[in-house]
């Protein structure tokens, strides 16, 4: 039962710390990109032909494997519950608004998006504030699908 006076701490801390975990995350992965898209151009910069490095085929697997890891941990010690029903949408659609955070307006952008995202599907967590967190989760995807394809 999700009822005010049955949670073990305020909702504000651990909603928080879900938008400061999604920023450090989409800040991470944003950095890491640009890394591994430097590091391919020096890597196939005598190559006339298609070029692959080992990195450009790993930057998903591990990013997503990463992610996977520190929302775990996070949600575990922040007591984010269910994690099963948080994480998965966490995970699968945060590259649609970072990526129209990111093409629009930069990294810093995309961090404060990625903020953004987790703390909203975090508050879905709770019975009290789910339509709230859904409903911002909703505007958020809304708005970088209309980004994406204006």
């Amino acid at each position: 039962m999700n009822t005010p006076y049955t949670e073990s701490r305020p909702i504000v801390p651990r909603a928080s710390g879900a938008a400061f975990t999604g920023a450090v995350l989409a800040y991470g992965a944003c950095w890491f990109f640009s890394w591994v898209k430097h590091y391919s151009n020096q890597a196939c910069e005598t190559t006339d032909g298609l070029c692959f490095t080992w990195w450009d085929v790993a930057v998903l697997p591990l990013t997503f494997a990463t992610a996977l890891i520190t929302l775990i941990v996070v949600y575990k010690q922040l007591s984010i519950r269910p994690r099963l029903a948080v994480i998965p949408p966490t995970l699968l659609l945060a590259p649609i608004p970072l990526a129209a955070a990111q093409s629009s307006a930069g990294w810093w952008a995309a961090t404060l998006t990625g903020g953004a995202w987790a703390s909203s599907l975090a508050l879905t967590a709770w019975s009290r504030y789910r339509v709230l967190g859904l409903s911002a989760a909703a505007a958020l995807l809304l708005a970088s699908l209309v980004v994406l394809y204006r």
